[in-house]
């Protein structure tokens, strides 16, 4: 499945990263620690935070995710965004919780 189907199917919006759209998704990981999803995220998974800061797509980008879900509507900062287009990993947002966004990422990918 790509980013742009979770997009539709989520309802989610796009913020950033639209080169990415066509990026393919494995699996998704939760978490607001940056250090925990530096040791633990696969490539090509989903990032749930509500993280909103540059730091967040250096993280993407070594980790080699396949987009970054921001929650509860949280908009990202301005350099979150240009680091988003510039390595072309789309951030979403949502007006959802992690536990509601989770739980229909998970249910679409299984």
């Amino acid at each position: 499945m790509t980013v742009n189907e979770i997009k539709e199917r989520l309802s989610l919006t796009i913020l950033g990263g639209q080169k990415g759209l066509n990026n393919q998704v494995s699996g998704g990981y939760v978490s607001d620690l940056l250090s925990d999803v530096m040791g633990n995220a696969d490539a090509a998974q989903v990032w749930i935070t509500l993280q909103t800061h540059k730091n967040v797509m250096a993280i993407a980008s070594l980790k080699d995710l396949a987009a970054v879900i921001l929650i509860n509507n949280h908009q990202p900062d301005e350099d979150m965004l240009g680091q988003s287009n510039e390595e072309g990993i789309p951030v979403l947002a949502t007006s959802l919780s992690a536990f509601e966004v989770t739980g229909k990422l998970y249910e679409l990918l299984k």
